[in-house]
């Protein structure tokens, strides 16, 4: 086989999610973060309304305050938990960047908000992806306040548009072995 294509397989076959708390700390240039953005930006689109939109963090610690803040603000009475607090308060201290992915409905009504979705997803999986290439450990979250409203308030964002995660990217000592559960020949049915 054609050795870009065993590249390719290579990459895609060993990225992992890495947990952001299991990241060194150590910073990554700017410069792969936006390298990796620009090939986000290839992802594929329909009547190109290239509806992703990525805010980066710098600086996680900053937006982990935020982050916990806003958790505190929308959690009223009984349901504030003070150890989820914590938790994202703290879950950036070892990250380099911290990037939040939205979104951005297009103004092309005939184009349904799930083909966008599958946009931007395709985007963030661009993102991951070429982030593993530089062996960038990533994680992809979508828990705390990543899929409420006050997240995608906070951000300024409108009612159509929707935040899809927020990725920690950093340097990691160890990558997690990938498997797969189900044969893939359960998977896939080929029809003749």
């Amino acid at each position: 086989m054609d050795t870009t294509f065993s590249t390719i397989s290579t990459i895609i076959k060993t990225r992992r999610s890495t947990k952001p708390l299991a990241m060194n700390g150590n910073k990554i240039p700017n410069g792969h973060i936006a390298a990796i953005l620009e090939l986000a930006d290839w992802a594929p689109t329909h009547g190109y309304t290239e509806p992703w939109r990525f805010i980066v963090y710098e600086n996680p610690i900053e937006f982990c305050r935020q982050h916990a803040e806003l958790y505190k603000q929308n959690s009223l009475g009984d349901n504030f938990e003070p150890s989820t607090y914590n938790k994202l308060l703290n879950q950036g201290n070892a990250a380099s960047h911290i990037i939040i992915a939205v979104m951005k409905r297009g103004n092309l009504p005939k184009i349904p908000a799930f083909e966008e979705i599958a946009a931007t997803s395709c985007a963030i999986q661009n993102l991951l992806l070429g982030a593993a290439a530089l062996n960038i450990a990533s994680f992809w979250s979508t828990g705390g306040m990543a899929l409420k409203p006050a997240l995608k308030e906070f951000l300024q964002f409108g009612e159509d548009d929707v935040v899809m995660g927020i990725l920690y990217l950093g340097y990691a000592d160890e990558f997690a072995e990938g498997k797969r559960t189900i044969p893939l020949e359960e998977k896939i049915s080929w029809v003749k």
